[in-house]
């Protein structure tokens, strides 16, 4: 009873309507809360540098933005000092950002988008690499439809200074997950609560 009570609630999950939305919180590097590119140099709104701050320091047309590809309106670069011609040293720079599922359904989730990186970057999301590559004069292409999990989520980039002077990321990227429909999320209780009434039922009669 209990075996086909788990199989029906599952079943009655999956066929639960959704509708695609966007993952809200989902920023790219160097933009405000509505999604359009701040201006001049400050730190980042939406994405943290491990022991440090993460800073939108550097101007189109001003070194190293020219070898670098160039910021836009959706997007800008984002440095580990308010100066992104500063020379740092060699080494790993982490950047990342965090987004919510709450309320999404997993199944279907997707993230996608491109990133420049000076010199390049390993990806990560939740720990699990998806991605590695790129440079500063071009753009590379990234995404993800595994790896997601209930609730926060970590995209992260980390990236490699090897040959010496600036380092930065410029990242642009979007999400996609399922909703479940507001009229069938009883539906889904219900199935829920099926499998934990044949679990009652199943140990009373053991215990019996």
């Amino acid at each position: 009873m209990f075996v086909r009570s788990f199989f029906l609630a599952t079943a009655l999950v999956a066929a639960v309507p959704a509708t695609a939305a966007t993952i809200a919180d989902l920023y790219n590097t160097g933009v405000t809360n509505g999604g359009v590119a701040t201006t001049g140099s400050g730190a980042d709104l939406h994405w943290a540098l491990a022991g440090g701050t993460a800073y939108t320091g550097g101007t189109n047309g001003s070194f190293p933005i020219g070898p670098w590809v160039s910021d836009d309106a959706g997007s800008r670069w984002i440095t580990p000092t308010t100066d992104a011609a500063d020379t740092l040293p060699n080494g790993n720079y982490t950047f990342s950002t965090t987004f919510d599922l709450t309320g999404y359904s997993l199944n279907g989730a997707s993230i996608s988008g491109d990133f420049a990186a000076d010199d390049s970057a390993t990806i990560f999301l939740n720990g699990v690499q998806i991605g590695s590559g790129g440079g500063f004069s071009f753009i590379t292409g990234f995404g993800a439809t595994t790896g997601f999990v209930a609730g926060v989520n970590m995209l992260t980039f980390v990236v490699l200074n090897s040959g010496g002077g600036p380092t930065g990321l410029n990242v642009d990227v979007s999400g996609v997950a399922f909703v479940p429909e507001p009229a069938t999320w009883g539906l889904m209780i219900a199935g829920f609560g099926m499998v934990g009434y044949a679990a009652r039922r199943r140990r009373a009669a053991v215990t019996a």
